[in-house]
């Protein structure tokens, strides 16, 4: 198994965190009984003071280099990651990707039917580059934007919809998609720090909606229990 996380700021995290993708490391230790791989041609963090991804200062010193690559970016989305991830997959092999994208794209590049439209994109992309990709994808996750802002609330919800329409259509026995599920009990105030980006504990409900979706669909490791810090 070659996995390749996708993601935006979410999950490049910055400067300082442990991010969602060391949570995810640390469960496939210890529950995934084969060999795995982490691939993707990315590896470092945004750093908010020079506003550009250049940090590498991990708040996990366990978290080996091998292990921290990923293809995602700090304000990147759907819209910008369709045009990449057919080499990124190339390059690394990859064949399972755990993608978290479009609050930015809804935020400031395209509305809900445009975002779809790059889902498509981004699947087709991705298994020109390998024809037998499997991917889970995430639901947007309502930030406290979409709390005062009852239109682009709206907006995350249509494409939630639209996002679940485009896994239903788009997988195929060979190629699977699968649509995980929202974190249960997600609360801004409580996992995350600023209203959008996961804390600790926001990793933890991260790395589970994936880990589990991928246990249940595809029996891979066991649920997921966090690990200590």
């Amino acid at each position: 198994m070659r996995i390749m996380f996708v993601g935006d700021s979410m999950t490049i995290g910055s400067a300082g965190d442990h991010t969602w993708r060391y949570r995810m490391w640390q469960h496939l230790n210890a529950t995934h009984g084969g060999p795995y791989k982490i691939v993707g041609p990315r590896r470092e963090l945004y750093d908010p003071a020079a506003d550009a991804p250049v940090s590498h200062a991990y708040g996990a010193p366990d978290f080996p280099e091998r292990a921290r690559a990923h293809l995602a970016g700090w304000g990147e989305g759907w819209l910008h990651m369709a045009p990449l991830v057919g080499d990124a997959v190339r390059a690394g092999r990859a064949d399972t990707l755990l993608v978290s994208l479009g609050l930015i794209d809804l935020g400031f590049y395209t509305d809900a039917g445009q975002t779809a439209e790059n889902v498509h994109r981004f699947v087709t992309e991705a298994r020109e580059a390998n024809p037998r990709i499997r991917a889970v994808l995430l639901p947007v996750i309502r930030n406290v934007r979409a709390l005062g802002d009852p239109a682009f609330a709206d907006e995350c919800e249509r494409f939630n919809e639209l996002l679940g329409k485009a896994v239903a259509e788009l997988g195929t026995p060979g190629s699977p998609l699968l649509l995980a599920s929202r974190p249960e009990g997600w609360d801004i105030d409580r996992d995350t720090y600023d209203g959008t980006h996961p804390n600790a504990a926001g990793e933890h409900l991260l790395a589970a909606a994936f880990a589990d979706a991928m246990h249940q669909a595809w029996g891979v490791g066991a649920p997921y229990i966090p690990a200590q810090d």
